[in-house]
């Protein structure tokens, strides 16, 4: 018994390779364990990678199939029958461009909204920085981005050998800055949403719906030179909006680009995700008992 109460006593925090202790205010977010936790991220990327078409008859096809699928369905509603303008540009690569770059965004924001309630069971049993979750859909995603905008450029190069008379130029350069906005964005909106629905699951039906009046509000079926100039401030108020024109502009050479538009954005997405890594922080601590 003595042997037993010595060595209890010898026993200090040094000697436990971590220690869980609660969080004690909005702002203690402890975002070194996400680094920490790296491995975890890689593991749960695998895993939605691997397991989403899983036991589909495509398979990885579908990451092609969908982008090609929803494009000539654009091309041939809004393109043709509507006869919406596309500045000048190959209807094919214009609703393409527009449904690369929104596709990404919305599936880092539909799928970080569920953050909690889809994760419940593991959150309750075990402990690791819940972040990791909401961050490893966005990589996941990426490599759906990555997969899809590979194919865009596939076929930008064909209409470019065909002489269709697009303009790639030095914006190009921008890519990974729009990628990460449009990442920062999807992170923030979601992880937003997926706090409050902890609470209030009427949001979870909403969320589907309203992202699909935000792409109406975007300009991914019409370039922003068509929309009237009394409504141009509404449009323009969409942090998504300078991401989707820019990208047009920089692989296309029609659109618009200006940096206080993309300013408008990064500073957008810097509040959205302030907000919603605190309301976030604060809600992990009590969902289990409203989820």
């Amino acid at each position: 018994m003595t042997d037993n109460l010595s060595m209890a006593q010898s026993t200090r925090d040094d000697d436990w390779t971590m220690v869980i202790r609660p969080k004690r205010h909005w702002l203690d977010m402890r975002l070194v364990e996400l680094w920490q936790f790296r491995d975890l991220i890689i593991l749960f990327v695998w895993r939605d990678f691997v397991a989403y078409y899983k036991q589909t008859i495509l398979g990885p096809l579908w990451y092609l199939l969908q982008p090609l699928l929803t494009t000539l369905t654009f091309t041939v509603i809004f393109g043709r029958l509507a006869g919406l303008s596309t500045d000048g540009l190959p209807q094919f690569l214009f609703y393409m461009a527009g449904t690369v770059v929104w596709s990404y965004f919305s599936s880092c924001l539909t799928k970080t909204s569920n953050t909690f309630t889809a994760n419940a069971g593991i959150f309750g049993k075990v402990y690791f920085p819940r972040l990791t979750v909401p961050i490893s859909i966005l990589f996941s995603n990426l490599i759906t981005l990555a997969i899809q905008f590979s194919l865009f450029l596939v076929f930008m190069a064909y209409f470019g050998l065909a002489g269709a008379g697009i303009r790639p130029n030095i914006w190009i350069l921008l890519t990974p800055l729009l990628f990460i906005l449009m990442a920062g964005l999807g992170l923030g909106f979601g992880i937003i949403v997926s706090s409050l629905t902890t609470r209030y699951r009427d949001l979870q039906f909403l969320v589907t719906f309203g992202v699909q009046l935000w792409m109406y509000a975007t300009p991914v079926i019409y370039p922003l030179s068509q929309v009237p100039e009394k409504y141009r401030w509404f449009i323009l108020a969409n942090p998504m909006t300078p991401i989707m024109e820019s990208f047009r502009y920089a692989f296309l050479g029609a659109g618009t680009l200006k940096l206080t538009y993309l300013l408008y954005s990064f500073v957008f997405m810097i509040v959205a995700l302030m907000a919603g890594v605190l309301i976030f922080n604060r809600v992990e601590k009590t969902f289990m008992d409203t989820v």
